[in-house]
């Protein structure tokens, strides 16, 4: 039987390049990839980071009853919505899995498919460093967009408080100081 290893953290905690890395060295790994109505960045690919959608796609679908979970932004640049579909790519009874996404997100995955197929590997990194990464992937893009990467700084706080991470069941905290080391400890946690 398979599972779901969840990686997720707050915006610039290393989550994508420790997700890369996972899914390189181990291979039997399979993805879940999100849905999202926000504008594809540059140097995404529709259907690798995301399946980028329109509003109505999203509609169609939450009729058909596919959607698992659904979150919107009010973001600086409009209302994003992002979510995961029960759309065919999930087989639990052969498959183990790696998925990045959000503490909702989690929840709502380890509600729809159970606690025991779920396990979460949460990054960490202080504040301070996280803010200096944001800052610096964000003035590298051709459009930079600083209020939003404040916006989801500041949102981060409340989405990933103490209390929340306590709720979902989140004990074990993988700090990205040392990416070699914190992808040590999250490989020895995957081999148990």
């Amino acid at each position: 039987m398979g599972k779901i290893y969840y990686v997720m953290g707050k915006s610039s905690s290393g989550k994508d390049t420790i997700y890369k890395k996972l899914m390189k060295a181990y291979p039997r790994f399979r993805t879940i990839v999100p849905y999202t109505t926000r504008p594809i960045r540059e140097g995404e690919r529709d259907g690798v980071e995301y399946f980028f959608v329109d509003g109505e796609r999203l509609r169609e679908m939450q009729e058909a009853g596919q959607v698992i979970e659904v979150r919107s932004y009010d973001t600086k640049c409009g209302v994003w919505t992002y979510f995961t579909a029960d759309d065919g790519q999930i087989s639990l009874e052969t498959h183990d899995y790696l998925v990045i996404g959000t503490l909702v997100s989690y929840q709502a995955l380890r509600e729809y498919f159970g606690e025991e197929k779920m396990a979460p590997v949460y990054i960490e990194v202080e504040d301070g460093l996280r803010l200096a990464r944001a800052v610096e992937r964000e003035r590298r893009q051709a459009e930079p967009k600083y209020a939003e990467l404040c916006r989801r700084f500041l949102a981060d706080a409340e989405d990933f408080s103490e209390e929340n991470l306590a709720g979902a069941g989140i004990s074990r905290r993988f700090v990205n100081n040392d990416l070699d080391e914190c992808l040590s400890e999250i490989e020895a946690y995957i081999r148990q």
